[in-house]
C-alpha cells in the first residue's frame, strides 16, 4: 500500500510540474508574441511618421519651386518690358546685366533654400526610423 501511494504522489508531482512547465511556456510565448505585435506597431508607426515627414518635405519643395518659377517669370516680363523701352544700346546692355546679376542671385539664393528644405525634410524622416533602430539595439543589448 506504501508503494502505491509513494508512486501516485509521485506521478502527482510529476504532473503538476509538467501542467506548470506547460503553463509558464505558454505565458512566456504569448507575453513575447505580445512583444512582438508591440515592437511592430512601433515600427510601423515609425515609418509612417517618416513617410508623413517626406511628404510635407516634398510639398514644402513644390511650393518653394512654384514660387521662385512665378517670381522669375514676372521678373523676366519686366525685365523685357525695361529692355524694351531702353533710349540706348549702353542701357540696354546696363539693363540686361543687372537682370542676369538679380537673377543669378535669386537662383542661387533658391537653390540653398531648396537644399535646406531637402536637408530638413531628410533629417525629419529619418529620425523616427532612426529612434526605432535604437529602441530596437538597446532591447538586444539589455537581452544579452
Amino acid at each position: 500500500m506504501a508503494v502505491t501511494e509513494t508512486l501516485k504522489s509521485t506521478v502527482e508531482q510529476y504532473s503538476t510540474a509538467s501542467n506548470q512547465a506547460f503553463k509558464d511556456g505558454v505565458d512566456k510565448s504569448l507575453a513575447a508574441l505580445a512583444e512582438a505585435n508591440v515592437h511592430s506597431k512601433k515600427n510601423l508607426e515609425a515609418v509612417v511618421a517618416s513617410v508623413t515627414a517626406a511628404t510635407k518635405g516634398a510639398e514644402a519643395l513644390g511650393a518653394e519651386a512654384f514660387a521662385y518659377s512665378k517670381k522669375a517669370a514676372e521678373d523676366q516680363v519686366a525685365a523685357a518690358k525695361a529692355l524694351a523701352s531702353a533710349k540706348s544700346v549702353q542701357e540696354a546692355v546696363e539693363l540686361q546685366t543687372a537682370w542676369a546679376k538679380s537673377a543669378l542671385e535669386a537662383y542661387i539664393a533658391q537653390v540653398s533654400k531648396a537644399s535646406e528644405i531637402v536637408s530638413a525634410s531628410m533629417k525629419d524622416s529619418v529620425k523616427p526610423l532612426n529612434e526605432r533602430v535604437t529602441a530596437t539595439v538597446e532591447k538586444f543589448q539589455a537581452a544579452r
